[in-house]
């Protein structure tokens, strides 16, 4: 596994990657669920060069999808979930019941949906920011709310 730390408007951003250079995970420090790199591994920047490229244009406004490599994984349920924030659009927000119905689960399943999104290992580029309360609240996000506005407000979705 390779692992890096790259600077941003949020702090520090951990990334780590499969041998093919999949971005595996992108966490913050204190996140509930967070990758942990192992002791005694060496931060490889190598296989981040893109990752970090198109992070800096999506934190100058420049960029509005990412195009990397992703391979995170979960049971097949979170994995149709983590589908489903990928097609959230930049600049828009969706539901909790909304990716619920994406996914064909009931409206009880609800719960579970929001444990899949809070399980997402790519923060900001796999958008689970974007999901909102049915009452148009923000509800928890992994990385922190106060990261959660700010990324909201770079997309240009009303201010909370």
């Amino acid at each position: 596994m390779y692992w890096t730390s790259v600077d941003s408007p949020l702090g520090p951003l951990f990334l780590t990657a499969d041998p093919d250079g999949a971005l595996t995970s992108l966490t913050v420090p204190g996140q509930k669920g967070g990758h942990i790199v192992q002791d005694g591994r060496r931060p490889d920047p190598g296989p981040f060069r893109e990752t970090e490229e198109q992070l800096a244009a999506y934190f100058a406004a420049e960029l509005k999808e990412f195009r990397l490599p992703l391979r995170a994984e979960g049971t097949e349920f979170r994995e149709r979930v983590w589908a489903a924030l990928d097609t959230v659009p930049y600049g828009s927000t969706t539901t909790y019941g909304e990716i619920a119905a994406r996914v064909g689960a009931s409206r009880a399943a609800v719960r579970a949906v929001g444990g899949a999104i809070g399980a997402n290992p790519l923060l900001i580029v796999r958008p689970c920011h974007r999901v909102i309360g049915a009452d148009g609240t923000l509800t928890g996000y992994a990385g922190g709310l106060d990261r959660k506005i700010r990324l909201l407000e770079l997309e240009g979705v009303a201010r909370w």
